[in-house]
């Protein structure tokens, strides 16, 4: 998911919101904090999409022509790959809600197993994605690997995370297969930098050509 050079902290009034939110103390060097409620008003009516980290907001902007294209050729795989099984594809408009940290956050396309399981009576916040697939940008490289990664880890369901560049052929693919509680925090990290290979995803038993991610992309195919 692409951000701003740095992420930027949404001060509330700079949106179209309820007073209650607008008469807090807005101070450039302190953060304000919103409830979740208050973030998901914000959302609705956003012309960006918005990051909530724990009472905090993140303005989230577009992408680049490559980044948008290497997500649309992933999800449009995935989606012939699993047409007759159990698992759900969604592209980056479905929100992901992660409880232990209280963070509603965005990915670039994720995979369920089964039924959607919704942030109480929500329909646009899932909370048991299966994959999670992140574009890499410079200007979030850094979080999508590390802050952003912690937090992914802390949902029960995810076993499968992809870190795709839009400059070269390269992916890095974390996974996780021993359910055991022993054992249940132990991921492993597959890379692959060759058109030719492909990757295995053994939770949705399915393999992907990086010649396929990649079909297409200005300056690499």
């Amino acid at each position: 998911m692409v951000a701003t050079p740095v992420i930027d902290r949404l001060q509330p009034t700079s949106l179209e919101i309820s007073p209650d939110i607008a008469n807090q103390e807005i101070n450039q060097n302190k953060p304000t904090f919103v409830t979740p409620d208050q973030y998901r008003v914000l959302s609705e009516t956003a012309e960006e999409r918005l990051e909530y980290r724990n009472g905090e907001i993140f303005v989230m902007s577009g992408g680049t022509a490559n980044h948008s294209a290497i997500a649309c050729n992933l999800i449009i795989y995935l989606g012939f790959l699993l047409r007759d099984t159990d698992l759900r594809i969604y592209n980056g408009d479905m929100r992901i809600w992660i409880p232990e940290f209280q963070c509603g956050t965005y990915a670039d396309a994720l995979v369920i197993n089964g039924e959607p399981e919704f942030n109480a009576t929500r329909n646009d916040e899932i909370l048991n994605p299966l994959l999670i697939v992140e574009v890499l940008s410079p200007s979030t490289e850094g979080y999508d690997r590390g802050e952003k990664f912690r937090k992914y880890r802390s949902i029960p369901s995810l076993r499968e995370y992809l870190l795709i560049s839009q400059s070269e052929p390269y992916i890095e693919h974390y996974f996780k297969l021993d359910s055991n509680a022993e054992n249940s925090n132990i991921w492993q990290l597959q890379i692959s930098d060759r058109l030719e290979q492909k990757i295995t995803l053994p939770n949705l038993n399915i393999e992907i050509p990086l010649s396929e991610i990649y079909r297409r992309i200005i300056g690499i195919s």
